[in-house]
């Protein structure tokens, strides 16, 4: 008897994402001193690339070894203090988890409840903003990219809502899974401050994360925030201009970031957007065409990172999955917390492309049969349809 299966496993979890070869070779390069003179252009061309991923001329990427949890706390507590109100909007399960970091800390996070089927409103954030005539509120933070929903946050019209109101509060963004996959613009939009991770649009494993900070969040951070030392923004930017850090950072991680940024102006950022929207159109056709329901039911808000699914009533997400993973070798997302067990999760992003798209919903359509899930055929001919009628531009003239 043997366990081994032959092929490749498909890691359709909404992040990790799959790791290229690329990437994976220049992680595994040797590793070198970090305090000598070789290791400045490393540090120097991570810090800069990221830049033009976040689309920032102005703002300070710090860069630290954690995970995405600890970058949201770094925002966090540079720039606000205990007792502080803030402004969150509940758009699924990692909305809460920001919420619930925020109250540890000796925050009071006020939260604008939502359905987890689209992003957050700008409305209802303009409407308690203009209620907050003394400006108690420092900070309001949404979650761009939801990966517990798969559902994106209009963060332009979040900061027009924010300024038509005169609020001057922090706008703080999660782009944990958007960033490198969903068009985020950090200075156009007026973000003040957003966190992010590497195991997602980036395609490296998880063990790094970054916050992006504009002139006013540095700034108050220079006076202001929470007693903090490992997370600290200033300790970094003195050793950062030289493309050092002020402790030891992952430095083969680094040396699979710039091999990540390459990879992704070489596709050209634009381009990734667009494939990944097109993944996502594909996939939503695929779950209509099965007369299964999108959890993401606000249009114009789907992801394209991943197609959360509701399963009919009475079938189990969870048992569903475990028949995908031990038939067809897929793992596919399960549902958190509100929608424990009552929703499965597709992950389309990093580097994907149509075949595998294609392969990853072939498994998923046998594994509805398998599982006894009520269900129409013909799903994956649905996504190959919306792939073969909007072919790239820049593919089409190959």
């Amino acid at each position: 008897m043997t366990s081994r299966k032959a092929g490749r496993h498909f890691l359709q979890i909404p992040g990790p994402s799959a790791v290229p070869d690329r990437i994976l070779r220049a992680i595994s390069a040797q590793t070198i001193d970090h305090r000598g003179p070789d290791f400045a252009a490393v540090g120097k061309a991570a810090l800069d690339g990221m830049k033009t991923i976040f689309k920032t001329d102005a703002g300070h990427v710090i860069i630290f070894p954690a995970s995405g949890t600890g970058a949201w706390e770094a925002a966090l507590i540079n720039t606000l203090s205990e007792g502080d109100r803030v402004l969150m909007y509940e758009t699924g399960h990692f909305s809460m988890l920001w919420m619930k970091m925020a109250k540890r800390l000796g925050l009071a996070p006020e939260f604008i409840e939502g359905d987890w089927r689209g992003g957050a409103d700008p409305d209802a954030i303009a409407e308690r903003l203009g209620a907050d005539k003394g400006h108690e509120i420092k900070a309001v933070c949404v979650v761009h990219n939801e990966t517990s929903t798969g559902s994106v946050s209009p963060i332009a019209e979040v900061r027009a809502a924010m300024d038509a109101v005169g609020h001057p509060a922090l706008l703080m963004v999660d782009s944990i899974s958007g960033l490198a996959s969903v068009d985020f613009r950090f200075d156009e939009w007026g973000v003040d401050v957003c966190v992010s991770g590497s195991q997602k649009g980036l395609m490296l494993p998880p063990g790094i994360s970054f916050n992006c900070v504009n002139a006013k969040a540095m700034e108050i951070s220079r006076a202001g925030g929470m007693r903090r030392s490992y997370w600290d923004w200033q300790d970094m930017t003195g050793p950062n201009e030289t493309g050092y850090f002020p402790y030891t950072p992952a430095t083969n991680m680094l040396y699979g970031l710039n091999e990540a940024v390459a990879m992704l102006h070489e596709e050209g950022l634009e381009n990734v957007f667009a494939r990944h929207a097109r993944h996502g159109a594909a996939t939503r056709a695929a779950v209509r065409a099965w007369g299964l329901e999108v959890l993401c039911r606000q249009q114009g808000q789907e992801s394209g990172v991943l197609t959360a699914v509701l399963m009919p009533e009475g079938h189990s997400a969870d048992a569903f999955r475990a028949t995908v993973l031990a038939h067809f070798d897929i793992s596919l997302g399960n549902g958190l917390s509100k929608v424990a067990d009552r929703v499965f999760r597709i992950g389309h992003l990093g580097d994907f492309n149509d075949a595998m798209l294609i392969g990853t919903l072939s498994g998923i359509e046998m594994g509805l049969s398998k599982a006894g899930i009520p269900h129409s055929r013909g799903g994956t001919a649905a996504a190959m349809k919306v792939l073969e009628e909007n072919v790239p531009q820049h593919l089409a003239a190959e």
